[in-house]
C-alpha cells in the first residue's frame, strides 16, 4: 500500500518506492519530477551508478542518452568514462562485451515466438530449418549486463551487479565461436543491448561469416540507440529473418515514462519509425514486435490505446504483445496483472484494427 506524497491519496496501486499516483504525475509532472528524479538516484546509488544523465562534458554518442560527460565521471550506462578529456569504452567495444550468454532451446519464451520461424517455422524454408517449431535447435541467448534506461519495475535488474563489476568479458570473436550446428538464432537482451551494439554487431558478423545455415539475429531493446547504429543491426537482421522487439512501455514522451524509467523515450519511437521500411518489405516474416507491461495503477486501457494508435499509424501488421506485471525490483509491492485488465487491453488494440495481438505471461493473471 503506497501513499502519494502529492495528493496523499493510499492506494494498492501507488508504488511505496515512487510515492507518487498516475493522476499526479499526468497531471503536475513539473511538480512531479523531483520526487521522480530523487526515487531514481536513490534507485541507482544502490549501485554505484551515475545517478541522472550527464549534461557538462565531452558528448557520448554511443547510444540514444548522449551523454556529455564530465571528467572523471562516467556515463549513465556505467561504461563510458571520461579520464583526463578522453573516453574510455569499459565495454561494449569489439574487444569488450560486457555479458553472459546460454543455449536456450527452441521455441523459447520470447515474446515473438509465435511470430517469429523459430516458434513457429515462418518463413521456411529460407529463414527456418523446419515447417513448424524448431525443436531440437537452440538459440544462444546473450545477456547484456548494462542499460540507458533505469526502469524502477526491471525483470532483469540483477545486470546491474554485472556493470558494476564490469564483468564477465568476452570479446566479439569469442562469443560468435559459441555458435555451433544446433543454433539457429542469436538474441541479444539484458539490461538492453544499445550501449553495446558494435559488440553486438561484430559477433553477428563474425557468426555469420562461420556458419554458412540458417542463423537468425534478434534482439529485444529500449529503443534508445544511436540510429546509425541501430540501422547496421536491423540489416543484419533483416538479411536472416531476425527479428526486433521493442519494449515501447508508454506513450511517446509521457510523463509517466520518464517516472517508470528515468529516460524520454522520445528517441525510441524515431528509431521504431526509422525501422518500419524494414518491416514493409519482408511482411511474411515480421521485423519488428512491440510489447507493453500492463502494470496496475500505471498503464493500463488509456496508455494501450494510444500506443496501439501508434502501431497502426505505422504499419497494422506489427505484432503487439500486452505482457502481465509481475511486481519487482523497485516497484515490487504493486498488484499482478488482472486478467480483466488484459482482455480490455486485448479489446482496445483490436477496435482499431491491430492484425496480430496477444497476452504474453498469461500465468500471472490474477
Amino acid at each position: 500500500m503506497g501513499i502519494c506524497k502529492l495528493c496523499k491519496k493510499e492506494s494498492e496501486f501507488i508504488s511505496s518506492f515512487l510515492s507518487l499516483c498516475k493522476n499526479c504525475i499526468l497531471e503536475d509532472p513539473e511538480k512531479a519530477l523531483p520526487l521522480i528524479n530523487e526515487a531514481h538516484k536513490k534507485s541507482r546509488e544502490n549501485f554505484g551508478l551515475t545517478p541522472t544523465i550527464p549534461k557538462k562534458g565531452l558528448q557520448c554518442k554511443g547510444c540514444g542518452n548522449e551523454c556529455r560527460i564530465p571528467d572523471g565521471s562516467k556515463g549513465y550506462c556505467g561504461l563510458v568514462q571520461n579520464k583526463n578529456n578522453r573516453f574510455i569504452r569499459l565495454a561494449g567495444t569489439k574487444d569488450k562485451g560486457l555479458c553472459e550468454w546460454y543455449y536456450d532451446p527452441l521455441p523459447t519464451n520470447c515474446v515473438s515466438v509465435e511470430f517469429c520461424p523459430g516458434g513457429s517455422g515462418c518463413g521456411y524454408p529460407k529463414f527456418a530449418k523446419t515447417k513448424g517449431p524448431e525443436y531440437g535447435y537452440n538459440n544462444l541467448s546473450v545477456f547484456y549486463g548494462a542499460c540507458n534506461f533505469n526502469c524502477l519495475f526491471c525483470q532483469n535488474w540483477n545486470f546491474k551487479h554485472l556493470t558494476t563489476s564490469l564483468s564477465p568479458l568476452i570479446s566479439a570473436e569469442d562469443l560468435a565461436k559459441k555458435v555451433n550446428e544446433k543454433v539457429t538464432c542469436i538474441c541479444y537482451f539484458g539490461g538492453t543491448p544499445d550501449p553495446q551494439l558494435p559488440h553486438a554487431i561484430e559477433t553477428s558478423k563474425l557468426a555469420l561469416e562461420k556458419k554458412n545455415d540458417i542463423l537468425r539475429i534478434c534482439m529485444e531493446t529500449n529503443g534508445n540507440s544511436n540510429p546509425l547504429l541501430l540501422k547496421k543491426f536491423a540489416k543484419l537482421a533483416y538479411d536472416t529473418g531476425g527479428n526486433i522487439k521493442f519494449d515501447l512501455i508508454l506513450p511517446k514522451e509521457s510523463p509517466l515514462n520518464l517516472a517508470l524509467t528515468g529516460v524520454s523515450n522520445k528517441r525510441s519511437y524515431e528509431n521504431f519509425e526509422g525501422l518500419v521500411k524494414f518491416h514493409k518489405k519482408r511482411p511474411e516474416v515480421p521485423f519488428l514486435t512491440v510489447s507493453t507491461q500492463l502494470m496496475p495503477g500505471y498503464v493500463n486501457e488509456k496508455e494501450v490505446r494510444e500506443i496501439r494508435r501508434f502501431i497502426a499509424s505505422v504499419d497494422e501488421t506489427i505484432p503487439y504483445n500486452l505482457l502481465a506485471f509481475y511486481p519487482h525490483f523497485m516497484m515490487d509491492d504493486l498488484p499482478l496483472t488482472t486478467r480483466k485488465l488484459a482482455e480490455d487491453c486485448l479489446r482496445a488494440t483490436k477496435e482499431e484494427g491491430l492484425k496480430k495481438v496477444r497476452i504474453g505471461n498469461i500465468h500471472l493473471l490474477q
